[in-house]
């Protein structure tokens, strides 16, 4: 078979927040991958730029070469940026090399090992208003898990009252029959997280996802003794070797790397190996877009470990009659949620179409008329700093 040379890298920064990655091939074929770093595009677009200094000309059926290069090929390397703009090239460049062969990706990761993948919507982002009625429209949706987070601003230690409101709202949802995540968001300081994973512990959460900041292996391994609720985390770990202390100290029983952050697929699909061994489940984070779902479900369906999906269809943060999850699909169908579950896609590569005139044109008018999105800052009553 031919060699296929990258001719073009290019980034697109489309509503509401995402920034797609397209490549083409001397041979014509184009894939798109994704590089979100919700806050950070313009630094992540200054990487991909780098990238197209590099690679430009490279074959691209070398993935792990490229990745390798990519990654080590340079003194200082990891971290949000970085690796956020090597995913967006990785995840394109899988998608390539399976349309070049005609296959799904999941078949060049060693094949499907479940024909369903079970998915989660969002509820309440930061405003608990109408949490019942979000919940519920979730479930006539067809989903049978959602996920919500825990508090909102929280001082480092704050009123026993923000304990009481969080078991309130998640008795309230699970009144419906539904399995609900808790995100605590890594809001919450160690004082205050022992006592809200205690309370929630008799209403059996799904899972506490980022019950503290990471960088506390150690204080999340005490968590773990204390509670029996699973506990999850991984979407600020980069790298495989970032899940290696949580995985040794026994800290985390499921792990939520995300595609667009920790390497791409190529990352992705190393982590839930080296998960696996420890016998840790496998829960991609991805509050983004289709191409980082896409992705993430290529490796959902070829990974035994697999437990649950996020995705973001109709995320608090997207925008009606702007953009949405299915907003830049030639066919949404392949998104469609029945039982709580999405089919694994089947055709080649991501298993997706992107709408490339769309993406050219939101992009245009995207970077033309609006600033890139930023997270808000939030500050407690006396004027510090709180945990967004």
């Amino acid at each position: 078979m031919a060699p296929s040379f990258i001719s073009s890298i290019e980034a697109f920064r489309v509503p509401p927040r995402w920034l797609f990655v397209r490549v083409k091939t001397s041979d014509g074929i184009v894939g798109w991958g994704e590089a979100t770093l919700e806050g950070h595009s313009e630094a992540v677009e200054g990487a991909i730029a780098d990238f197209q200094r590099r690679f430009i000309g490279v074959d691209a059926d070398h993935i792990q070469d490229i990745w390798q290069t990519a990654y080590r090929g340079r003194f200082y390397r990891g971290g949000p940026v970085l690796m956020s703009a090597l995913s967006g090239l990785d995840i394109a460049l899988w998608d390539i090399k399976g349309i070049k062969l005609g296959v799904p990706v999941y078949h060049l990761l060693g094949g499907k090992v479940r024909d369903k993948i079970r998915v989660y919507g969002w509820i309440g982002g930061d405003d608990f208003q109408n949490l019942y009625e979000q919940a519920k429209r979730r479930k006539d949706q067809g989903f049978t898990a959602v996920k919500m987070n825990a508090t909102d601003s929280s001082s480092w230690i704050d009123s026993p009252i923000i304990v009481n409101h969080a078991v309130g709202r998640l008795r309230a949802v699970k009144s419906l029959g539904l399995d609900v995540g808790i995100d605590f968001h890594g809001r919450l300081h160690k004082g205050m997280a022992k006592q809200l994973a205690k309370a929630l512990e008799p209403e059996r959460p799904m899972f506490i996802e980022e019950p503290l900041l990471p960088g506390f292996p150690d204080e999340i391994a005490d968590l773990s003794t204390i509670v029996g609720t699973p506990i999850a985390l991984g979407e600020r770990l980069f790298n495989r070797s970032e899940f290696r202390p949580y995985l040794e100290k026994r800290a985390i029983d499921i792990a939520q790397p995300d595609v667009s952050h920790c390497g791409g697929i190529s990352e992705l699909h190393r982590i839930a190996s080296l998960t696996e061994t420890y016998d840790v489940g496998l829960a991609p984070h991805c509050p983004l877009g289709p191409i980082a779902l896409a992705a993430c479900m290529q490796v959902a369906a070829a990974s035994p470990n697999f437990f649950i999906q996020e995705m973001s269809w109709e995320m608090h943060y997207n925008k009606p009659g702007v953009a949405d999850l299915h907003t830049y699909l030639v066919d949404p169908r392949v998104f469609a949620v029945k039982d709580g579950h999405v089919e694994v896609p089947h055709r080649p590569g991501l298993g997706i179409a992107i709408n490339e005139e769309l993406v050219r044109q939101k992009s245009k008018e995207h970077c033309e008329f609006e600033d890139p999105w930023i997270n808000p800052v939030w500050r407690g009553e006396d004027g510090t700093v709180r945990e967004w």
